[in-house]
């Protein structure tokens, strides 16, 4: 019966998308501001109710919502094209939202727990996330892309995801040694999105100074050579320090809630008009002193870190995990719907199958064994690490931001597609299993996540 919830709504969304062209076309001849205005409310009217009818059909299945979300999206091509046209909107979209969620990412690990496993994660998110580049590119023009594609979609790909990964680890229950690899799981995703969103950055500068990555040689000296080097060291330091400057503002917003006497010790609503201006604020901050936006997001959130110190802010981290779950994630996955089509996912489904494959189980064994070699994680949490490695939603965004700026590349999204839809829908479902086969486990887990 939980499937048929699923075959539905595919359905629904096959019949709008045949029905959509003519109401499009009915909206298009509205007079003055009407016309942009009534496809825009269109547009976000789907994703809401899309998104929201896809988190429902997923319960009870092994299908993450974010898979389902993501193929509706496909499905709903044609009623949601009016964004195809709209590339700057949708890159403001994506980027907002992916601001958003870094920032709730960096919100997610405690302080005390990052410094103790600050380390590992910095080597698996910075070093792994190199690891899997290169092998990658290496990988992707062996199977017969081109070397700019090949380069973009290895740089996209580095970036992990625990969208489907969190509420999996949050129903498995650790042995106290080994709880560390579910913070160290999380920490690396927050921080290699933005070491991702650098790296992608750093390609497509190269790719518009006109190096063409033919080969490991010429990718390794036009990404780490003059001009380029430069730039990779401003986003880093210039997002560290728009990060900091995020984090002051939010430090000072508590200091101004905790003052019981003149402000009372609840969150008031207006309240989350501030933990949604921080990361979208210092985002343009970064931009503007030539850092990565993504980076400062995470920092503003991990330094400021209120969701663990301070009681009166509980109820506006709630109102943005629920807001992030059921509008952000959502927006971010469907958002790739204007930009592939069925045709395109069914042509480049065996290429996706490969480069998933390739990706899932020998860059992220070969990247976890290299990074972490120095560190004193276990062979089983080590083990355990390599399964971890799901795409999802800064992917998306850097998937759309890239063909914004090269449309010419029409592999890019629907092999992006792929690898988000077989790592989001292979890796969950295994994790309690092989989490349980390493013996990490204190109980048995369930057998169903969703």
């Amino acid at each position: 019966m939980n499937y048929v919830k699923v075959a539905v709504l595919f359905g629904l969304a096959w019949c709008l998308n045949h029905v959509a062209p003519g109401v499009l076309n009915h909206l298009q001849q509205l007079a003055g501001v009407e016309s942009p205005m009534a496809l825009s409310l269109w547009c976000i009217s789907v994703f809401l109710l899309f998104g929201w009818a896809s988190s429902k059909a997923a319960e009870g299945t092994v299908l993450p919502s974010f898979t389902l979300q993501l193929l509706v999206g496909i499905v709903l091509h044609d009623a949601l094209s009016p964004l195809s046209t709209q590339l700057t909107l949708s890159v403001v979209v994506c980027t907002a939202m992916a601001a958003i969620i870094l920032k709730s990412g960096g919100d997610e690990i405690e302080r005390k727990v990052f410094l103790q496993i600050a380390f590992p994660t910095l080597m698996l998110a910075v070093l792994g996330y190199l690891v899997t580049f290169f092998v990658m590119f290496g990988l992707l023009t062996a199977l017969g892309l081109d070397g700019r594609t090949a380069a973009l979609l290895s740089a996209i790909l580095g970036s992990t995801d625990p969208a489907a990964l969190i509420p999996t680890l949050k129903l498995l229950v650790f042995k106290n040694h080994y709880q560390r690899v579910t913070h160290l799981s999380v920490a690396e995703s927050a921080l290699n999105d933005a070491v991702g969103a650098i790296f992608t950055g750093a390609v497509c500068l190269m790719i518009f100074s006109g190096v063409e990555p033919t080969g490991m040689v010429q990718l390794g000296a036009g990404l780490f050579g003059g001009d380029n080097l430069n730039h990779l060291g401003q986003q880093l330091i210039f997002g560290v320090v728009a990060g900091c400057v995020g984090w002051l503002g939010m430090f000072v917003f508590e200091r101004y809630k905790s003052d019981p006497i003149r402000h009372g010790e609840n969150d008031k609503p207006y309240d989350f008009a501030i933990v949604l201006a921080v990361p979208l604020g210092t985002f343009a901050l970064a931009q503007a002193i030539d850092g990565n936006g993504f980076l400062a997001a995470f920092v503003a959130g991990l330094l400021a870190n209120f969701n663990h110190g301070s009681q009166h802010f509980h109820g506006l981290l709630r109102s943005m995990e629920v807001k992030i779950e059921s509008v952000a994630k959502p927006t971010v996955f469907m958002m790739m719907g204007p930009f592939v089509a069925i045709d395109a996912l069914l042509e480049t489904a065996w290429l996706g199958l490969c480069v998933s494959l390739l990706l899932m189980f020998v860059a992220r064994p070969l990247a976890v064994l290299v990074s972490l070699w120095p560190t004193h994680i276990t062979w089983r949490e080590k083990l355990f690490v390599c399964a971890v490695r799901e795409t999802g939603v800064i992917p998306v965004v850097l998937a759309v931001i890239t063909l914004a700026q090269l449309p010419d590349l029409s592999l890019l999204l629907p092999l992006t597609a792929w690898v988000v839809i077989w790592t989001l829908t292979l890796l969950p479902a295994i994790t309690p299993w092989w989490a349980q086969k390493l013996n990490l486990l204190a109980t048995t887990p369930p057998l169903f996540i969703h």
